[in-house]
């Protein structure tokens, strides 16, 4: 039994699929199908129940995957440990975001990390919420770049800043025409928003309830885009006509669009707004490094109006 076959395993239950399985451990399906069977015929026990369209684990397969689970966090204890003696600025950081965060913040904090930490390189990785925290705690990625609320056992939280939403729109859009949009005037227009799995869409619809269909006596007209679309999926149905769509700040500045085709307008009063939080692993030894990425994404924000640093 090796670490390699258990992250097989771990990773197998996961997708429920050879191929998908294979992709993410970055070896052959036969590869990964050969190691399987190999670890079921050294233990004794099926591990997994295959059939034509999915793999689903044994009920004692599913014991013996969250054991394999623990014994890879363990390992990935011990990695962290070894690396308190190193130099904390001189090898890889394995960063995450979420897809709404990273395309936003990167391009801007990266050369300000260069600045303190230029023999520290990235590794990069954006996705869903649930994908980083699972990733994290397996010590597939040291610190992730996410939106509060985020709690997590053993994992420490950071708030960094806060960023409001804006009305993404066309510029001929009758809402155009106001500085800022009160959330009961979205009730009568096709909002689009992300596909399910994206915690922005449920930020928006925690922070505007006026956009869920199923309260009683709300209009809302919520379109959801296909599943996996992104905020420039977004951005270019609103400027083909299909409808308006909310927007953290930071997305908002980044277009490809002049403001004869798309314009945005803030919220009136105390609109909605998120939080964007660093986290780690408690036990992740490498503090300075944390520090350092901690200080490079203020910087970047700190000249930016619509940003709320959190002290």
């Amino acid at each position: 039994m090796t670490l390699t076959e258990l992250r097989y395993i771990v990773t197998l239950a996961q997708e429920q699929h050879f191929g998908r399985a294979a992709e993410r451990c970055f070896v052959s399906q036969p590869t990964l199908s050969i190691a399987v069977k190999k670890l079921e015929e050294e233990l004794g026990v099926a591990l997994f129940e295959r059939s034509k369209s999915r793999v689903s684990a044994t009920p004692l397969g599913e014991k013996i995957v969250a054991q394999a689970n623990l014994v890879l966090e363990q390992t990935a204890a011990i990695k962290d440990i070894a690396n308190e003696g190193k130099d904390q600025l001189s090898s890889p950081l394995s960063i995450g975001a979420i897809f709404t965060i990273g395309p936003y913040l990167l391009p801007y904090f990266i050369p300000e990390l260069q600045k303190e930490a230029s023999a520290m390189p990235l590794y990069v990785e954006e996705g869903y919420t649930a994908t980083l925290r699972t990733k994290l705690r397996k010590g597939e990625l040291d610190v992730i770049i996410v939106a509060l609320p985020f709690t997590e056992a053993d994992v420490v939280t950071q708030p960094l800043y806060e960023e409001p939403f804006v009305v993404l729109m066309r510029k001929d859009h009758p809402l155009a025409a106001s500085k800022a949009i009160d959330p009961a005037a979205l009730d009568e227009e096709e909002v689009l928003l992300l596909g399910e799995g994206h915690c922005f869409r449920d930020q928006v619809l925690e922070t505007c309830p006026n956009l869920k269909p199923s309260i009683e006596g709300s209009n809302g007209k919520v379109r959801t885009a296909a599943e996996g679309s992104s905020l420039e999926t977004l951005r270019h149905m609103v400027a083909s006509g299909l409808g308006i769509t909310i927007l953290p700040v930071s997305a908002a500045s980044m277009t490809g669009y002049s403001e004869d085709v798309l314009v945005t307008r803030p919220f009136s009063g105390h609109g909605p707004k998120r939080t964007v939080a660093l986290a780690w692993r408690a036990s992740f030894p490498r503090f300075k490094a944390v520090d350092a990425l901690r200080g490079a994404i203020r910087r970047c924000q700190h000249d930016n109006p619509l940003i709320s640093l959190i002290r």
